[in-house]
C-alpha cells in the first residue's frame, strides 16, 4: 500500500523536473573536486599570512573595543563588505560598540575610534574615501588587502596582507577560483580568527554573548 501511494507522487516529481529542464546528472565527483580546490587554496593562503600583522590588527580591535570611549567602525564593498558585516556582528557579541558605515544610525567617526576596512585591490573608491575621512579625524585605521602598496595600505595604521589574487586578475596563477573569491574566503577566516582570539583572552561565557544576539528580526 505504501509503495502504491508513493509511486504517483515520485513520478509526478520526476515529470516536473523534466518539464523544468533539470537533467538527471550526478555531479558529486565534480562537487568533491570543487571542495578540494576551495579548501586547499584557503588553507595554503591562510598559512602564508603574516601572523604578526594579524596580531597587531587584533590588538587594535581589542584596544578600541575595551576603551570607555572608543568605537569600532567597519566598511567594505561587495562580498568583502558582507564579510566585515559578519565580523561586526561577532564583535558586537563580545560587547564592543560597533557600527557599519553607511547605516542610517551610524554616528560620525572621531579620534579614539577604529575603522576596520577590506579591499582586495586596496583601491575601491568608497573604502579609500572612508579611510581618508577617518584619517582626518584622527581615528585609527586597520585594513585587509592583497596590495601592500595600494592607497588603502598607505592610509592604514595596521595592514594585513592576504596573498590572494585580485578580483580583476582573471589570468592569475594564484587561484583557480573566480574573481576575488579567495580573498573574501580568507578574509572571513582571518576575521573569525581575530574574534576567536579576543574571546579566548576575554573568557566571557558563551551564555553571556548569547544574550546580545538580536531578538528583533
Amino acid at each position: 500500500m505504501t509503495t502504491t501511494a508513493e509511486t504517483p507522487h515520485a513520478a509526478s516529481g520526476q515529470h516536473r523536473d523534466l518539464a523544468r529542464g533539470v537533467p538527471d546528472v550526478d555531479l558529486s565527483l565534480d562537487v568533491g573536486l570543487g571542495l578540494d580546490v576551495v579548501g586547499g587554496e584557503i588553507a595554503e593562503t591562510a598559512a602564508e599570512m603574516d601572523l604578526r600583522q594579524l596580531s597587531r590588527l587584533a590588538t587594535e580591535v581589542q584596544t578600541a573595543g575595551n576603551s570607555a570611549t572608543g568605537r569600532i567602525f567597519v566598511a567594505g564593498a561587495g562580498r568583502s563588505g558582507l564579510v566585515l558585516r559578519m565580523a561586526a556582528m561577532r564583535l558586537m557579541h563580545l560587547g564592543f560598540d560597533v557600527h557599519i558605515a553607511g547605516d542610517a544610525t551610524t554616528p560620525a567617526i572621531r579620534s579614539g575610534d577604529l575603522l576596520l576596512l577590506a579591499s582586495g585591490s586596496g583601491t575601491t573608491s568608497g573604502v579609500v574615501r572612508a579611510a581618508e575621512t577617518a584619517a582626518k579625524t584622527g581615528a585609527r585605521i586597520a585594513a585587509y588587502t592583497t596590495n601592500a602598496t595600494s592607497p588603502l595600505a598607505e592610509l592604514a595604521d595596521v595592514v594585513v596582507i592576504i596573498p590572494a589574487a585580485q578580483k580583476t586578475d582573471h589570468g592569475s596563477t594564484v587561484s583557480r577560483q573566480y574573481s576575488g573569491s579567495l580573498f573574501e574566503q580568507v578574509l572571513f577566516l582571518a576575521a573569525e580568527a581575530v574574534f576567536q582570539t579576543l574571546w579566548d583572552n576575554d573568557a566571557t561565557p558563551a551564555e553571556e554573548l548569547w544574550l546580545r544576539h538580536a531578538n528583533l528580526e
